[in-house]
């Protein structure tokens, strides 16, 4: 029996076994299927399949980098399973962590983002044009069975979603077996696209996570962007700012990071910010602007930050002028003007 014929017999086998310990309860929809039956969301569309996407058949336990692979290539990114084996394949597990998936996804210049644990979101990311990796458990809770696939269509009047799977191009499976399988692994869910897209659904924590992990491994441009984005959707979220500016600042652009980082200094008066910008203005050579933003850290630092307190007048020390008691001794008498303004 060649490979490919063992693996499709195995997921065959493995798959009727969990139909017959599940028994009758099998049919039975979750109550995710059972409220997409009852009613269907005006805006989303009853049927998508996004037959674009590429088909990359599983070697055995290598479904991850298969399915990485095949949302890599819908993204437009280099997608090389047998690369990708080496890099997320643990042979002590025989199989990939969700952490190395969305490690390497990353190391491929991809931003990785979870999605919320809803059927709906799901639908609603193929229906927006993107393929979803999901981890499905094919056996039971106390033997579980492991299995990535990527989520490509679906059909609500069937009851029914469409996965490249194993070494199934066009898997169909009914909505409720796919919401059982899917929920007990945990209904994780990933959308991988370039910097700079995000998914429809992403949740701002989500979206920001992805952000953080993906600047640990990319280069700062690039990073950049995946802040850039965050910020057009979610210009309320201080930290993608900060990270914006890190990042600009790390790629060279010091007027785009103080830019940046005034953004966030003036809504959200953090001290942070305010120390950061402080910094980048004196590099830029605007002592008068840098003193104000650096007095403005320390006392937003006194006042609700005390985490930053050290920096931000390590910061105004710089920009205080030398005098025998030395800068360290002035900076806490001119610290209490901006609060006593107030």
């Amino acid at each position: 029996m060649t490979r490919r014929a063992w693996s499709a017999a195995l997921s065959a086998a493995l798959f009727s076994l969990f139909s017959l310990l599940t028994g009758c309860a099998v049919w039975m929809p979750l109550p995710q299927t059972a409220a997409l039956q009852h009613q269907v969301p005006a805006d989303l569309p009853r049927a998508v399949e996004r037959s674009e996407v590429p088909f990359f058949p599983q070697t055995p336990y290598h479904c991850g980098p298969a399915a990485l692979a095949t949302v890599l290539g819908h993204a437009g990114l280099p997608a090389d399973p047998q690369a990708l084996a080496a890099a997320v394949f643990l042979p002590s597990r025989g199989g990939s962590l969700q952490i190395e998936m969305v490690a390497a996804a990353r190391r491929q210049g991809a931003l990785a983002t979870r999605l919320p644990g809803e059927l709906e979101a799901l639908l609603r990311e193929v229906a927006a044009g993107q393929a979803v990796v999901v981890l499905q458990n094919l056996g039971l809770a106390i033997a579980p069975v492991w299995h990535y696939a990527v989520l490509v269509g679906y059909d609500l009047d069937a009851a029914e979603v469409l996965l490249r799977s194993g070494v199934t191009e066009r898997e169909r499976l009914p909505l409720h077996t796919f919401e059982r399988t899917w929920a007990r692994a945990g209904r994780w869910a990933v959308v991988v696209l370039p910097p700079g897209q995000l998914p429809a659904t992403a949740t701002p924590q989500a979206a920001l996570d992805a952000a953080i992990g993906f600047e640990r491994t990319a280069p700062p441009a690039q990073a950049a962007m995946a802040y850039r984005s965050l910020l057009q959707r979610w210009p309320e979220l201080p930290l993608a700012g900060i990270g914006l500016g890190n990042t600009l600042n790390a790629a060279g652009d010091v007027a785009g990071a103080a830019q940046a980082f005034e953004g966030v200094a003036q809504r959200h008066d953090s001290a942070v910010a305010w120390n950061n910008l402080a910094r980048l203005r004196l590099a830029l050579g605007q002592t008068d602007a840098a003193r104000t933003a650096a007095l403005r850290a320390v006392a937003r630092a006194e006042h609700a930050e005390p985490a930053w307190l050290d920096a931000a007048r390590a910061t105004l020390a710089l920009l205080v002028p030398a005098s025998p008691a030395g800068p360290a001794e002035q900076a806490p008498a001119l610290l209490k003007a901006p609060q006593a303004a107030r």
